[in-house]
C-alpha cells in the first residue's frame, strides 16, 4: 500500500471552539496515538484527509515536531448531514510491526438458481498484518451457494502477510431464501385502522 503524505501542525489550543475555528479554515483536528507515548494533538489539511481516507487503513506520513511519524487511522468521526470529517484518531505504527485492523469482505459470482439473497452477517474481518502491507479487502466467492449455506471467517482465503485475528467460528455471510409477501396481514390491518377511525 502507498504511503500518503500529509502536512501536519501541532495543535496547542483544545475544545470544541478551537475545534469549529479548525473546520471554518478547511483542516481536520486529529490525535496520534501510539508506543506509550503521550497523544500529540495535531491539526491536518481538510481536503487532503478526505481524499486519503477513501482508501480503508491508509498509510499516512506525518512529520511532528521535525520527526517522521507513519499512522494509520484508528477511528473517523464524520457529521452526520454532510458527511464532512469532524476529527481523527491516529494510530502510530513502525515498518515491520504487526497491526489489527478490519478489512472490507466483498463477494464475487452468482448463487445457485432460485428465490435466494445473500446476507452480510459481517462487513468486515478483523486480521492481523504487517503495518505497511495492511490489505484493503478480501473477496470471497459465493459461486452456487444455495439456502442455507454459509461461510465462517476460517473458511476466507486472506491475502498473503494477513492472518485471522478474531472469531474463526464467526459466520461472515450467508444464504437465505427470499420470504414471500404476506399482503392479506397488511390489508387487514388497514381494515382495522379504518374501522377505528369511523
Amino acid at each position: 500500500m502507498a504511503e500518503i503524505k500529509l502536512a501536519t501542525e501541532v495543535r496547542t489550543e483544545f475544545g470544541k471552539g478551537a475545534a469549529r475555528r479548525i473546520r471554518r479554515a478547511d483542516k481536520v483536528p486529529a490525535v496520534v496515538y501510539g508506543h506509550g507515548a503521550e497523544p500529540v494533538h495535531v491539526t491536518l489539511p481538510g481536503h487532503e484527509v478526505l481524499l486519503a481516507l477513501r482508501t480503508a487503513n491508509v498509510l499516512i506520513g506525518l512529520e511532528i515536531d521535525g520527526k517522521d511519524a507513519l499512522v494509520i487511522p484508528k477511528a473517523v468521526q464524520r457529521h452526520p448531514l454532510k458527511g464532512t470529517i469532524e476529527h481523527v484518531d491516529l494510530l502510530t505504527v513502525k515498518r515491520g510491526e504487526k497491526v489489527q485492523v478490519e478489512i472490507a469482505v466483498q463477494a464475487e459470482g452468482d448463487l445457485a438458481p432460485g428465490a435466494n439473497l445473500l446476507e452480510f452477517v459481517q462487513n468486515t474481518l478483523l486480521v492481523e498484518a504487517e503495518a505497511t502491507h495492511i490489505p484493503e479487502s478480501v473477496t470471497v466467492s459465493v459461486a452456487g451457494l444455495d439456502a442455507g449455506d454459509s461461510i465462517v471467517a476460517k473458511d476466507i482465503t486472506l491475502p498473503k502477510g494477513a492472518t485471522l485475528a478474531g472469531d474463526e467460528d464467526a459466520i461472515v455471510i450467508q444464504v437465505v431464501a427470499a420470504q414471500a409477501e404476506e399482503p392479506a396481514a397488511d390489508e387487514a390491518a388497514e381494515g382495522e385502522t379504518e374501522g377505528a377511525e369511523a
